[in-house]
């Protein structure tokens, strides 16, 4: 299995769509806001949620959406980065709700090599997250750094479960 891409695997205008998706429960929301201490009634309170909101039910917390959308892109994007640079305009465009399904896909949007470290070089995706019905959800940019391959002494091809082992 594929855990990451070396910077010369990143191709300009690739798609990678991330697979499982993730059916979100409402115990999956709760325990996200207690272990991130978000305790906004709108996310934990059903009748607060029918009372208050224009969805009149609970919406499940943003950053959860960007935490499972990141996670569903590491095997394909950052399983072989080295560091995070940067999270670019986080945009979260519809709710998600309890029962949800999110699906996450992310396009290589640009790639540069380091100038300090030839080894290494920048790479930045653009990752959105749908529900079941298509709706796009979220939608943010990110540039990681990760190892080139060509040099650094790595095989051409590795093994079959050899690829996380860096």
């Amino acid at each position: 299995m594929r855990f990451g891409r070396y910077y010369e695997e990143f191709d300009l205008g690739a798609v990678y769509r991330h697979a499982p998706g993730k059916t979100v429960t409402e115990h999956d929301n709760h325990q996200f806001c207690q272990l991130t201490m978000n305790h906004h009634p709108l996310h934990l309170d059903a009748s607060y949620a029918v009372r208050t909101t224009q969805f009149r039910r609970d919406v499940v917390v943003g950053s959860y959406v960007y935490a499972l959308l990141l996670g569903m892109s590491v095997p394909d994007v950052s399983g072989k980065a080295v560091a995070n640079l940067e999270v670019q305009p986080l945009r979260h465009l519809a709710p998600v709700f309890h029962g949800d399904t999110v699906h996450g896909e992310s396009t290589v949007l640009d790639k540069t090599e380091s100038r300090r470290r030839k080894d290494h070089g920048a790479v930045t995706v653009e990752t959105r997250g749908y529900n079941q019905d298509g709706t796009l959800v979220c939608v943010y940019g990110r540039r990681i750094i990760v190892p080139r391959r060509t040099l650094t002494g790595r095989p051409a091809t590795e093994p079959c479960g050899a690829a996380g082992a860096a």
